[in-house]
């Protein structure tokens, strides 16, 4: 799972050197802020998916964290095809992070030094690769998403994520593949580390950002391929009797990728297999992400090239 070389402040450094002290701002109070991003097996190289999106949303982590990012997104671009170049991947997952590092305790961290890490894994699906034929069972978790005005949730904080945490380690605890949460208002939310759609007749449905969900870059990719599919998509409040009611679902997230749910609290969904839609949906972004299909998007970056092909 783990690679040879780690880049570390702008140098490489390897795996088994790659420490912190135990004064670390965020190991005391979850001050990072992460991304997680895949790179894929293409005819011509591994090539990063949607990454100058995945840098972006880091810069504006770190922005909403009150935290200032020590480099450019071009150089986290490049330092993160050089890393997946240097640890010789032809597939992998790519984990940049930025934290408060060692330094004075206390809430208020911006006398800490800002480090940032990129660190990359072979690391298959996250939710098994049976999943994404067969699906997994899901729980309504008891525990709710973080109300507005209490975190970022647009944001990916690492503080944030005990939320998550909770919710996924509930949901084993009990016998279940994942967890999936409901916002303050008892509606449905996301997963704990993904986003859902919901299929009734023919239509999509999925919450909007009033729902403390983080909008996914996957989810973004879904969206635009369920347009080119021709169906139609609806931002609305999801009530939990609608996962009870409907005819598919499937979670999405650079983890999970796009992963059906066959069922939510041990009630089947629909015929309790992979639907029409969620299949037309994965063949299509696995057709791009392995360079099956062209890249009509330009949601590929090839390692060695610090602009996406289009």
């Amino acid at each position: 799972m783990s690679a040879e070389w780690i880049w570390h402040n702008g140098e490489f450094i390897r795996w088994e050197e790659a420490n912190v002290h135990v004064s670390t701002h965020a190991l005391h109070y979850g001050s990072s802020v992460f991304e997680g991003i895949r790179a894929y097996t293409t005819p011509h190289g591994p090539a990063v998916f949607r990454l100058a999106e995945h840098t972006k949303r880091l810069a504006y982590s770190c922005k909403a964290a009150r935290m200032d990012l020590p480099f450019s997104e071009e150089e986290i671009n490049d330092a993160t095809l050089e890393t997946i170049a240097r640890n010789g991947h032809q597939a992998c997952y790519v984990r940049p992070l930025v934290y408060r590092g060692a330094g004075p305790l206390g809430l208020e961290g911006r006398k800490n030094p800002v480090d940032v890490i990129i660190m990359t894994m072979e690391w298959g699906t996250y939710l098994g690769q049976e999943a994404l034929e067969n699906g997994v069972d899901v729980q309504i978790s008891s525990w709710r998403r973080l109300a507005p005005g209490t975190a970022v949730s647009m944001a990916k904080i690492g503080g944030q994520y005990v939320n998550s945490q909770l919710i996924s380690m509930e949901a084993r605890d009990n016998g279940f593949d994942e967890g999936l949460a409901l916002d303050i208002s008892g509606n449905v939310s996301e997963g704990a580390g993904e986003n859902v759609f919901v299929i009734i007749d023919g239509v999509v449905y999925t919450p909007g950002s009033w729902a403390s969900i983080l909008p996914g870059i996957t989810r973004d990719s879904v969206l635009t391929i369920l347009q080119e599919m021709g169906v139609e998509v609806r931002f609305e409040t999801i009530a939990r009797d609608m996962l009870y009611m409907a005819d598919e679902i499937f979670f999405t997230g650079t983890a999970a990728e796009i992963t059906p749910v066959r069922s939510i609290d041990r009630l089947q969904v629909g015929e309790g297999k992979r639907g029409p839609i969620t299949k037309e949906a994965q063949d299509q972004f696995f057709a791009i992400t392995s360079g099956e299909l062209a890249d009509r998007h330009g949601w590929l970056t090839p390692v060695g090239v610090t602009r996406p092909v289009v």
